[in-house]
């Protein structure tokens, strides 16, 4: 995969401020663009025992942030315990959701859960249209997305004061770059404004990896190489140094220890002698280790940038 292309920048990390944690690969939707192929017959699930270890190396590392990840991480059985014990440990957590998960009647409360915590929500939105929302991630999602954003800004997500912070993320359908982030977050706003009376806080453009389900996608309709060439031909070096995983350490659902969510997906692991799972983990190692990469990461780059934090340059 990697022969007919440059090799990726060499970059180190500059120090430790965000764990993201995949709570799991199990999720209640099977979307095209998913780089771990997660869905509702997976069956890998982080333990308890294992958030015990993440949240005693929160305690004594003093991280900033905690992003939980899936899968939908709302459906680990212990998430709501996780939560609330990282709550009293942690500045800012934030879950990334796929909005449908909120829909569930054993999620009925959740909402409430998660705002008495201050949590940010990160919600999957690919679009703000019924066509190409459903085109991604099937039918019915974008009515059902819709439904659970209505009840959130209904507690006070979304609200301009910023106090419960909503996030949403544009992916692009097919193999293309995001647009302009800014551009996109206005047509956002203004559209599910006037269609659903729906407000949100900022709009991340991030661009599909050419891994998991949507790069199995690419391979079957030929156009594989194609993607690596577009994301190859727009690397962007200014934005090499906003990659999140400079500053970011990912947690897989068993404890190990990657570079970042996507590098995860690939069980791409940590360089050399550095420790490989979260019992061990050794934060001066760490915060200044060589980032392990591959061509894949291209998709960082690319354009504007993105990985999992949306455009990295202006």
């Amino acid at each position: 995969m990697t022969e007919a292309y440059p090799s990726f920048p060499a970059i180190t990390a500059c120090g430790l401020d965000t764990m993201q944690v995949n709570l799991g690969r199990l999720c209640n939707q099977s979307c095209r663009h998913c780089h771990l192929a997660a869905g509702p017959d997976r069956k890998e699930c982080m333990e308890w025992s294992t958030q015990r270890i993440i949240l005693s190396v929160l305690e004594r590392d003093h991280f900033n942030t905690l992003d939980l990840t899936g899968g939908s991480p709302e459906l680990n059985p212990t998430f709501r315990e996780f939560v609330a014990a990282a709550a009293g440990i942690v500045p800012h957590i934030k879950v990334r959701t796929n909005l449908t998960v909120l829909n569930k009647p054993e999620q009925s409360n959740l909402p409430e859960f998660l705002a008495e915590r201050g949590v940010e929500l990160v919600a999957s939105m690919p679009c703000y249209t019924r066509e190409n929302v459903d085109a991604v991630r099937g039918n019915g999602v974008h009515e059902k997305s819709v439904a659970a954003l209505r009840r959130l800004n209904a507690i006070g997500y979304g609200a301009a004061d910023g106090s419960l912070f909503l996030t949403l993320v544009y992916n692009p359908r097919g193999p293309a770059l995001p647009g302009p982030q800014a551009e996109l977050e206005a047509a956002y706003r203004r559209e599910l404004a006037k269609e659903h009376g729906i407000q949100f806080n900022r709009l991340l453009t991030i661009a599909n990896m050419p891994i998991g389900r949507f790069g199995e996608q690419l391979q079957k309709s030929g156009r594989f190489g194609e993607y690596l060439a577009l994301l190859v031909d727009n690397h962007n070096p200014e934005a090499l140094p906003h990659v999140m995983c400079r500053t970011l350490i990912s947690v897989a659902w068993d404890g190990r220890l990657y570079d970042c969510d996507f590098n995860q997906a690939l069980d791409m692991r940590l360089a050399g002698s550095l420790p490989q799972a979260i019992r061990d983990f050794d934060y001066p190692a760490l915060a200044e280790r060589q980032i392990q990469t591959a061509v894949h990461c291209y998709g960082c780059t690319a354009g504007a940038g993105s990985g999992c934090m949306g455009a990295l340059v202006g």
